[in-house]
């Protein structure tokens, strides 16, 4: 299939795969539990694993902003805390029309701890944008980094 490329030479649309599209209508129904009352901006995630397991995640946010989660650092925690650290891909979506939304600094540096995944950035009408963390976040730390030279 011929793939449509948007303003971005690196983001194309792509033709759904069903992973794909369970993954991105999974991350739609992740949103409903945001707890969004200073953005008002829903946000949902969703983290497929290895081994096809999906966790959800959405944005939790506080008074104190700098203390809030966003959906995607939600769904990792989630997958981390129960014991899975190989991911496949993340698909985030949220409330916008018009456009994706990107996953913020943040979020892409906690992505890219666990590899170079695909990222689908999904709108409401369930196109996307699908990025890789290295598109997203060149040049980025990872643990490589830390290893001794031997």
């Amino acid at each position: 299939m011929a793939q449509k490329t948007i303003r971005h030479p690196k983001v194309t649309f792509l033709p759904h795969s069903d992973t794909q599209f369970e993954l991105q209508h999974i991350s739609q129904k992740a949103k409903e539990f945001s707890y969004c009352p200073y953005s008002q901006l829903r946000v949902g995630s969703a983290l497929l694993t290895e081994d096809e397991k999906i966790f959800t995640g959405c944005n939790i946010e506080n008074a104190c902003f700098y203390l809030g989660l966003c959906a995607e650092r939600t769904a990792i925690n989630k997958a981390v805390s129960d014991g899975y650290t190989k991911f496949k891909a993340i698909a985030v979506s949220s409330d916008l029309e018009e456009q994706v939304i990107p996953p913020c600094g943040a979020c892409r540096q906690v992505i890219r701890e666990f590899g170079d995944i695909p990222v689908f950035m999904t709108r409401m009408d369930g196109s996307y944008t699908r990025m890789t963390v290295e598109e997203l976040l060149p040049l980025s730390w990872n643990a490589e980094y830390l290893k001794k030279n031997e």
